[in-house]
């Protein structure tokens, strides 16, 4: 081998370690850049379940708050209706004391009425008089929804009438009120206390 020879072959030798030295500096260079893009896509990874762990409790949060605002207005319109119904009460009630009352005064005139009616020498004058106090006061009751309860030949109800007394009749049929002894009446549908009456038992 000439000098020219060995000198060509070093030279190929050396271009051919540069070649793989530049070689594995591309593939170093290539782990490197997939190494950073495998870090890259971790991070973003890690940022992305971090918010959506985020996301997530700021739904559950807004859940929570939206559960909490539609339990109170729930709380608030029963509170409301209750309220309500209770001033109700209030307004259609607050008589009945008062009611229980004044029933004894009709209850007076109208035994006057039937004391006058059996009377020989009642001065008529005074018999209206009290015929239309007894009118007035009834009227009055009404305005305020106290209303009477108790008529001869009513079908007994055991809700409105007090059965006093039994007694067959063959002119009415059976379970109907044969006589009131004393008027119910009820306030507003709401009984104040029962008729008592006499009730028709055929056998």
């Amino acid at each position: 081998m000439t000098k020219n020879d060995s000198t060509k072959a070093a030279q190929a030798e050396q271009q051919q370690t540069t070649e793989t030295q530049a070689e594995q500096v591309v593939q170093d260079e290539q782990a490197e850049s997939q190494a950073a893009e495998t870090e890259s896509v971790d991070e973003n990874q890690q940022r992305i379940e971090a918010l959506e762990l985020a996301l997530s409790q700021a739904e559950q949060r807004a859940d929570d708050a939206n559960d909490r605002a539609v339990r109170a207005v729930a709380e608030m319109e029963n509170i409301r209706r209750r309220s309500a119904q209770e001033v109700e009460k209030a307004h259609k009630f607050a008589l009945e004391k008062f009611a229980g009352e004044v029933l004894d005064t009709v209850d007076n005139l109208e035994r006057a009425m039937d004391i006058a009616k059996q009377a020989d020498d009642i001065n008529q004058s005074f018999f209206e008089g009290i015929e239309l106090t007894h009118k007035n006061l009834l009227s009055t009751l009404t305005k305020f929804g106290i209303e009477a309860v108790g008529e001869v030949g009513d079908a007994f109800n055991p809700e409105l009438h007090q059965a006093m007394a039994m007694q067959p009749s063959e002119e009415h049929d059976n379970n109907t009120v044969l006589a009131v002894m004393q008027k119910g009446y009820t306030l507003s549908g709401r009984l104040l206390r029962p008729a008592m009456v006499m009730v028709v038992k055929n056998s």
